[in-house]
């Protein structure tokens, strides 16, 4: 048996496990959102989706939400990996486990206590009234800004650890010759170690947008029926207007909109890391 046999012998269980867990399923999918009422094939739902602007809106929420919130973890997250990176051994343990620690608690759990903070009478609703910057009858629940800050409480850990493993590679010499050079402390940062750090943060972009932009729980609970994304859009198609063929081309079209994220993204990243 050749090498290339006994390495292919290797892949097989894999390879057949993701098939029957990912491929059979997709393809399940993708034929369900072009059945038509007569067995035959139609794109009807399709054009019911792309024809209809309150679906159209629900997407157009659903891609700016999660830019939004990729931009927000980015901006939190790099400072968090640089922090944790050039910090010594103990110290850097003791951070990475706040940062995982959220990671052991239920989604629903933590969703559910931001449901209390930022209801009418929670906390921060009720310092907002105290410090007079919001009215009497304010309250974040059940609109964009409370969708974002429940996703990026969520998803924050998964961009600062894409990020805190490639700066944890950077050698710290190069930044100090920067330094050495004339260069301040913020003009190394972005000159040396952000541009090194590239390959941790494409991925956790990645992973922050294609998570968030197929989320549903928190978006569903912070959200509510007044602001739905595409993901719940789906849910309800399959459990209250029992449309489960145009909940699948809702979920194809969200599909293929990560995919067309993804694919670029495999290109870019094989050509210039091998």
């Amino acid at each position: 048996m050749t090498d290339r046999q006994e390495s292919a012998l290797l892949l097989l269980p894999g390879l057949l496990l993701l098939a029957g867990a990912f491929l059979v399923p997709i393809l399940q999918m993708l034929a369900l959102s072009v059945a038509g009422p007569d067995g035959g094939w139609t794109l009807d739902h399709f054009r019911r989706f792309l024809g209809d602007g309150f679906y159209l809106a629900v997407l157009a929420r659903t891609v700016r939400l999660s830019l939004v919130i990729t931009a927000i973890c980015l901006a939190v997250g790099f400072p968090m990996a640089y922090i944790m990176a050039r910090a010594r051994p103990r110290p850097r343990v003791w951070l990475i486990v706040l940062v995982i620690l959220p990671l052991m608690t239920s989604v629903v759990v933590r969703t559910f206590g931001w449901m209390v903070l930022l209801s009418r009478s929670g906390l921060v609703s009720g310092l907002l009234r105290d410090f007079g910057l919001a009215p009497r009858n304010f309250a974040l629940m059940y609109t964009e800004t409370a969708i974002v800050i429940g996703m990026v409480q969520v998803l924050l850990p998964f961009m600062a650890l894409s990020i805190l493993g490639v700066i944890l590679r950077i050698d710290p010499r190069i930044e100090e010759a920067a330094r050495t050079m004339g260069c301040s402390f913020l003009r190394a940062l972005a000159a040396v170690v952000l541009p090194l750090s590239l390959p941790g943060i494409v991925a956790g972009s990645l992973l922050v947008f294609t998570l968030s932009a197929s989320s549903f729980v928190t978006p569903n609970l912070l959200g509510g029926p007044r602001v739905q994304v595409l993901a719940a859009s789906v849910w309800r198609a399959v459990t209250q207007t029992l449309d489960w063929p145009f909940a699948a081309a809702q979920a194809v079209i969200l599909f293929a909109g990560v995919l067309a994220i993804l694919v670029p993204y495999i290109r870019i990243a094989g050509r210039g890391h091998g």
